[in-house]
């Protein structure tokens, strides 16, 4: 806006052209500019801006005369844009448009110096066929492939039986309906926490995004349900965008994708944690049958009834087997062998008591009478004495005592003491005498 109009010097009012500010932000209510020169400052510079290509979908298409305009909307995001279009223009296009078709536009922005509006203005219109939309969509998916968006390792396990269900579909739509009633068939007690979302068109993206965000913060929902019935490729766009898919990969909830279109599926049935061929499918997949599981019940108890009924025949028979055994039967048996071994062997112990007994008297006996026959005492019994001197050793010689001394005199039975009177050196040993 610093620009400063050219030309002769005149006067606007009381005020030369040439002392104009040269700068928007140096004009003040002193010295302000004029409207028209505002107004051509604002065209030229957007003159210079160059034209660009955009992708958007037509949501208003009136056709008038030689200028017709048309309104389009961000794919993703909630914005629209009006844009004028000549004939000339709209004559090119192989491909007729109407409202919902999917836009690539050239467009540049012009601006009316007299109304003082800026306008987009289409310089060409291209419609984005049904094979560039199939290879967009083809690029992304190999692009999200290669940064494992769609890793088996990765996705979470559905909760067998979920505490609530949270489910983000259409309003009264035919997929809310065949999650509900199927679910509830299967369980009556299921629980659902839903969402109405737009499914199709530009408000879709936000919408969905918004939902899943919403659920997944919620600690009571144990499952996400994303459904929709079918549809065309254009409508089903939205399950598509990378934005979406994005943020169904960071969810930290388990996601079902039951968008239901088998052809040309959308990539929210590969980033999903689980994907459902039909809504109906989906009510499958998050409850078990509860007619199943009361027979899987049934079966279960009736083969533990079983197993424990075998159980308790074996080990009642194998009692049965212990007691039959001569020790159970008649337990005082090995008592009573025992016993009669016990009285056995005292029996044994006491016989070998008395004989020990019985020989050690008898060997007594004998080192007795050995001892009797060598004793001294045997030969005081014979008609022998001992002879000793005062101080009691025994007399060997006659050739050792001496008249007058004193002895004493040891018999078998007594002693006495004698004075020696005569002594007889050569008298005959105890070897002469008869």
């Amino acid at each position: 806006m610093a620009q400063r109009i050219s030309g002769t010097p005149g006067t606007l009012g009381q005020q030369p052209v040439e002392e104009l500010p040269r700068k928007a932000a140096e004009t003040t209510p002193d010295n302000p500019w004029p409207l028209s020169l505002l107004s051509r400052n604002i065209k030229s510079y957007i003159d210079r801006m160059s034209a660009v290509w955009i992708e958007a979908q037509v949501i208003e298409f009136n056709r008038r005369g030689k200028a017709s305009y048309l309104t389009l909307r961000d794919t993703d995001e909630e914005m629209s844009l009006p844009v004028q279009v000549f004939s000339s223009v709209l004559d090119r296009v192989e491909t007729p448009l109407s409202e919902g078709s999917r836009v690539v536009v050239n467009v540049k922005a012009d601006f009316w110096l007299k109304a003082g509006r800026m306008m987009m203005r289409a310089n060409d219109i291209r419609p984005v066929g049904l094979g560039e939309l199939l290879a967009r969509l083809e690029r992304l998916r190999r692009t999200l492939a290669e940064e494992g968006l769609f890793d088996p390792d990765l996705k979470q396990p559905l909760p067998f039986l979920p505490n609530r269900i949270g489910l983000i579909t259409g309003r009264n739509s035919d997929a809310e309906k065949d999650v509900v009633r199927n679910a509830h068939l299967r369980w009556p007690a299921a629980e659902f926490e839903i969402r109405n979302t737009a499914v199709q068109g530009p408000d879709a993206v936000p919408q969905v995004r918004a939902a899943l965000a919403e659920l997944d913060a919620d600690p009571a929902v144990d499952v996400i349900v994303i459904a929709r019935g079918g549809g065309s490729l254009e409508d089903l766009l939205p399950f598509s965008n990378e934005s979406l898919i994005r943020a169904v990969f960071a969810a930290r909830t388990p996601v079902v994708s039951a968008i239901g279109h088998e052809a040309d599926r959308p990539i929210l049935d590969d980033v999903a944690d689980l994907r459902a061929s039909t809504p109906t499918d989906a009510a499958k997949r998050l409850v078990p049958d509860i007619h199943e599981e009361r027979m899987d019940l049934l079966q279960a108890r009736a083969s533990l009834d079983g197993a424990l009924d075998r159980l308790l025949r074996s080990e009642q028979a194998g009692l049965d087997s212990v007691r039959s055994r001569p020790v159970m039967a008649q337990p005082m048996t090995m008592v009573s062998a025992r016993e009669e071994e016990l009285a056995a062997l005292i029996t044994r112990a006491r016989q070998a008591q008395r004989s020990s007994l019985i020989q050690g008297a008898a060997q007594i006996e004998h080192l007795r009478a050995q001892v009797r026959a060598l004793s001294p005492l045997s030969t005081l019994e014979r008609g022998y004495a001992v002879v000793q001197t005062a101080d009691g050793s025994a007399v060997r010689d006659a050739a050792e005592l001496s008249t007058g001394d004193g002895v004493h005199v040891r018999l078998a039975r007594g002693r006495f003491d004698a004075d020696v009177t005569t002594i007889h050196p050569d008298a005959p040993g105890p070897d002469t005498l008869d």
